[in-house]
């Protein structure tokens, strides 16, 4: 088969190299499946740069989450098992882990409905309880696992601020349901939340960027708001002053949503149901902005990894149809 393998760590673009290999053989509890359709992460780009909590050996594929097809030929949603990764026509998965593809979702749209969506419902849900007639406040609302809580935060009622970096971006975030936009290229980020908000601030933040980002998120969280931290896309980790968290009632939540695979899976169970169900009524639809062949995969990645990309680019190994590429 084809597969994209990392012999060395680096920029994506650089060091992904597309090789002929053996089809992975499944351990113990595990299945292989043929890929229908692979949704790229930011976490892909950084394990290409050995700078993710994860770092399997090397060589290794790429591609933390699929949309895959088993033996018996049921449609499934699989995060592979490393060392080989999605970005592959075929990778082998945790049986148990399985959950079936929904039938309202193409291929490219159910793998994009996993990693992003299932962080976006704890984060908003589990861990910030948010509540209908909130404001939510998303940085990156044109990104990945921002337009998932764009999407999860107007199906629960919430009035959305997205933060977006340009006009193409931002033109994204208002297609997505945002009520207010803000560009952050050309518009003060703290003002034009304070002025949305009536100077109360949004009660819950949600925010997979850091540095910058998160010093506005602290100067714009509401009383007794929430900040829900995700990831630091920017690269920068701050470093919160617990002493404004005290003066202000807000409260810092951080999130990982991998733990719950092995802290809490029937949680993650739960979670798939509920985005199903909000699925199938037309309330969330992953924004899929490229479905690229198996080829262009690495030149994907990089994008990914630039913040150049909008929604989510997946990559399609043998086409929507399932025919061979």
């Amino acid at each position: 088969m084809q597969a994209w393998q990392v012999h060395e760590l680096g920029e994506p673009g650089e060091v992904m190299r597309l090789a002929h290999v053996e089809r992975p053989t499944p351990g113990e509890g595990q299945v292989l499946l043929r890929v229908r359709a692979a949704n790229i992460n930011f976490p892909d780009a950084l394990m290409c740069r050995g700078q993710y909590q994860v770092r399997p050996p090397l060589p290794f594929t790429p591609g933390v989450e699929i949309c895959g097809e088993t033996e018996d030929g049921r449609r499934v949603i699989a995060n592979p098992a490393l060392p080989h990764g999605g970005f592959a026509e075929y990778a082998a998965a945790d049986a148990a882990a399985l959950l079936p593809a929904p039938d309202a979702l193409d291929d490219a749209e159910a793998a994009a409905l996993h990693i992003g969506y299932q962080t976006g419902w704890f984060a908003l849900h589990r861990r910030a309880r948010l509540e209908a007639g909130e404001t939510l406040l998303v940085h990156a609302a044109a990104g990945g696992v921002g337009s998932a809580a764009v999407q999860l935060g107007k199906a629960a009622g919430a009035t959305v601020i997205g933060v977006a970096g340009g006009a193409d971006k931002a033109a994204v975030a208002r297609e997505l349901g945002c009520d207010v936009v803000i560009d952050r290229r050309e518009q003060d980020v703290v003002a034009a939340v304070k002025e949305a908000t009536g100077g109360r601030g949004a009660d819950v933040v949600f925010d997979p960027v850091g540095g910058e980002a998160y010093t506005q998120s602290a100067k714009t969280v509401a009383f007794e708001g929430r900040i829900v931290v995700v990831g630091f896309a920017s690269g920068a980790i701050p470093s919160p002053a617990l002493n404004h968290a005290l003066i202000k009632n807000y409260a810092i939540l951080g999130l990982h949503w991998g733990l719950y695979n092995t802290k809490n899976p029937k949680l993650v169970q739960h979670c798939h149901e509920q985005l199903t169900e909000l699925a199938a009524r037309g309330a969330i639809k992953p924004l899929v902005s490229e479905r690229v062949p198996l080829a262009g995969a690495a030149d994907a990645v990089q994008r990914v990894a630039d913040g150049v990309t909008t929604g989510r680019v997946a990559v399609v190994p043998a086409g929507e149809n399932g025919a061979a590429a």
